[in-house]
């Protein structure tokens, strides 16, 4: 398969990285242009990969008429992505595109239509769900260890100095880092969201523009409580980039820092006021083939070109955890309960 790499700023870095050296992915696709409207980017990504020969463009319809590909990868900040996978499925291509989808719930809609009616595969680049800690609590609570969910509780506390795009953002937290354990609480609990209350605050201190922390609570589709605290101006001790965990369940607990430590205890059977909590195993996954970060989400993606069966982060499952993200915007907007199968999770 041939690919465009749409974007050369420190994000394509670890996109080539997985793409060249990760044997879930070397050989299997082969990146025959850079495209950036900043062409020194282009040619210094080129340079640093060892790509000196590689076509650079300024941009994806320039490169699109002179280069003939299966696949655009769109590595480019969140308002140019409508517009760049709109032009890729016109041209035929399949795109794999970064976190979000779009910008706003319309133009979700509006690409997942397209991709449809071009008979073209759009998926989004979810990575976080493809983390060993996301795969192994997903399996555990699968195995009904815990019997049914009944509430999902992260913490999200860093303070991130990026720099660059984000600091200029609107709602920075929500849009563009959220929507990661949004999407990893939908595939920890196999549910979609129904309503969310949230509020989203820019605190003092803080070095980006917009909607640096957030507080929701999501209702999940089968009565499921998600709870997130979050913040990316929040100096100090931190948190993993995953989140801290604590989900909870008929019978038992599970926590998890995001990091190496993950526990789960099993209440005993007994007649007592506080019932004595048992450890329990939580079994390691049994391949690492999903659990390889961007390398097993693009394998993913080419292994759903080989079979014609959409990959997990299809843009139309992408669409639930958008609406989780613009539910939460809404709610933050208006000070009310927001429904999020009424008002976004049309498909």
């Amino acid at each position: 398969m041939r690919a465009l790499l749409v974007g050369c700023g420190s994000m394509a870095n670890v996109w080539l990285e997985a793409i060249t050296a990760n044997p879930l992915v070397r050989g299997r696709v082969e990146i025959v242009g850079l495209v950036d409207s900043d062409e020194v980017a282009a040619r210094a990504l080129a340079d640093t990969k060892a790509l000196a020969d590689m076509p650079v463009y300024g941009s994806v319809g320039e490169a699109l008429g002179q280069v003939k590909c299966d696949i655009v990868f769109d590595v480019t900040p969140p308002e140019a992505r409508a517009d760049i996978v709109r032009q890729a499925l016109a041209q035929g291509c399949h795109v794999l595109s970064e976190k979000p989808m779009a910008n706003n719930m319309a133009d979700a809609r509006e690409l997942t239509q397209l991709a449809a009616k071009a008979n073209r595969m759009f998926a989004v680049t979810q990575n976080r769900r493809y983390k060993e800690g996301v795969r192994r609590i997903g399996s555990f609570l699968r195995s009904g260890a815990l019997g049914e969910v009944t509430g999902l509780h992260a913490d999200f506390f860093l303070g991130a100095h990026f720099g660059g795009f984000r600091d200029q953002m609107d709602h920075v937290l929500l849009l563009d880092m959220a929507i990661h354990h949004f999407d990893a609480a939908r595939y920890i609990s196999g549910q979609n969201a129904r309503t969310v209350f949230c509020l989203e605050t820019n605190p003092k201190g803080s070095w980006y523009r917009h909607g640096a922390s957030a507080f929701a609570t999501f209702e999940m589709g089968q009565g499921c409580i998600f709870t997130y605290r979050g913040s990316w101006c929040a100096e100090g001790k931190r948190t993993s980039w995953d989140a801290a965990w604590r989900i909870t369940g008929e019978r038992g607990s599970l926590t998890w820092d995001g990091l190496d430590r993950m526990e789960a205890h099993v209440a005993a059977d007994e007649d007592a006021f506080l019932r004595t909590p048992t450890a329990v195993d939580i079994p390691a996954v049994p391949s690492t083939r999903d659990t390889q970060d961007h390398a097993s989400v693009i394998s993913a993606f080419l292994d759903a070109l080989d079979t014609g069966t959409p990959p997990e982060t299809a843009c139309t499952d992408n669409l639930h955890s958008m609406a989780m993200v613009f539910g939460a915007i809404d709610s933050a907007r208006t000070g009310k309960l927001t429904t999020i199968e009424q008002d976004f999770g049309r498909t």
